[in-house]
């Protein structure tokens, strides 16, 4: 072990070992999970220097990823927390990312740890860390952009990405809710800002999104309509939704009635987009989860492609402005301390579930990727460690 700079100066390499050996000796926790954590001046370091990951060393298909033993744990910065996996899950940004989305901010970056959601226990602490503790439970999600995601045994989250686990929601269950939860958070409540009362339109429900933006709008007080497939819309109607249309079925345009505060499009198509703009009151906001930033980067690269889409989102924000009076958006998930706390506690009542519906051990996760890409499994999948 090298030598650490601590506030006291330096600790020579027995020091360290000796007093490594004290806290694994007396600490069960530790010695069961094999970490230690330990706080140095800013930075904290774990007996966990390296661990499993699932490399994704090139883009392409399930067959790609890579499981890896000996991948390198970095160096905690003051603000960061090491979790031990328990269970991550998988998202369709995950399945995107694998093949290819986002290869111009990423390419340059492979190989990449790919997974946002994360349930699992605290393993060390940064020397700036005050909400959690080692050995706590907790559940968190990464941003979208996060080079080493959580797929591997110990996943690094800044102190606002995680927050300690509902009392009474298992690994599995835990790990399928953040990151889709704050991503229907930043839409409805950062952004649109909805408040009881309001008619909140959820453009593809059936999703773990969808199903978030549901059981969120309906803990606000507003009134919630949806569309989704056939097989989803009991789903949507147990997740408080008071009309599922069923867009397989019925033509939307003629189920939805107009005059909602907000719409949320998980779908993001023009079809979509034109049916959320045509039933929004004035004032009201449209949010699509299918931002063009990404897309056009990878297809012009990011020097072009960025300002192509800041260019392309102003105009449509000024076209809509002008003809409709509403307010148009993409959105995506960001890391929000206090929505992250109201899902918790939301979870924990019982108010906000996202269904899994079937695990996989991470040695299978190419296994799970194909299910997920072949459509054999359409619910949410969650990866469980050992």
């Amino acid at each position: 072990m090298r030598f650490m700079r601590s506030s006291i100066g330096f600790l020579s390499n027995e020091s360290v070992d000796l007093s490594l050996m004290k806290a694994y000796i007396y600490c069960p926790f530790l010695r069961k999970n094999g970490c230690l954590g330990l706080e140095f001046g800013g930075i904290s370091r774990g007996i966990a220097t390296s661990c499993r990951a699932v490399l994704l060393p090139r883009f392409g298909g399930p067959d790609v990823l890579e499981l890896r033993d000996n991948v390198p744990v970095p160096d905690l910065k003051p603000n960061e927390v090491l979790v031990r996996a328990r269970a991550v899950s998988i998202n369709p940004l995950d399945l995107r990312m694998r093949a290819g989305y986002g290869r111009s901010l990423f390419d340059s970056l492979l190989p990449l740890i790919l997974g946002r959601d994360i349930s699992g226990e605290v393993a060390a602490v940064g020397s700036l860390v005050r909400s959690v503790t080692v050995g706590q439970e907790v559940f968190g999600a990464l941003h979208p952009t996060a080079v080493r995601g959580t797929y591997t045994d110990y996943a690094i989250l800044s102190e606002e990405e995680v927050t300690k686990k509902p009392a009474m929601v298992t690994h599995v269950d835990a790990s399928a809710i953040p990151f889709a939860a704050l991503t229907a958070w930043r839409a409805l409540k950062s952004t649109a800002r909805i408040t009881a009362g309001q008619r909140v339109l959820v453009i593809g429900g059936g999703g773990a999104v969808g199903l978030s933006a549901i059981q969120l709008s309906v803990a606000a007080g507003c009134h919630v309509i949806t569309t989704v497939g056939g097989d989803s819309v009991q789903r949507a109607l147990g997740a408080g939704a008071e009309e599922a249309v069923d867009y397989t079925t019925e033509d939307c345009e003629v189920a939805i009635k107009g005059n909602f505060d907000a719409v949320l499009d998980t779908i993001g198509v023009p079809e979509t987009e034109k049916l959320g703009i045509n039933v929004l009151k004035r004032g009201g906001h449209y949010m699509t989860l299918q931002g063009e930033a990404a897309s056009l980067s990878d297809h012009y690269s990011l020097a072009i492609g960025l300002p192509m889409a800041t260019a392309l989102l102003l105009k449509k924000q000024i076209q809509y402005r002008y003809s409709h009076g509403i307010e148009y958006w993409w959105t995506y998930m960001r890391a929000d301390p206090e929505g992250l706390h109201e899902i918790r506690r939301l979870a924990e009542l019982g108010k906000l579930k996202v269904p899994v519906e079937k695990t996989f051990p991470i040695v299978q996760v190419r296994e799970a990727h194909e299910a997920k890409d072949n459509r054999v499994i359409p619910g949410k999948v969650v990866l469980e460690f050992d």
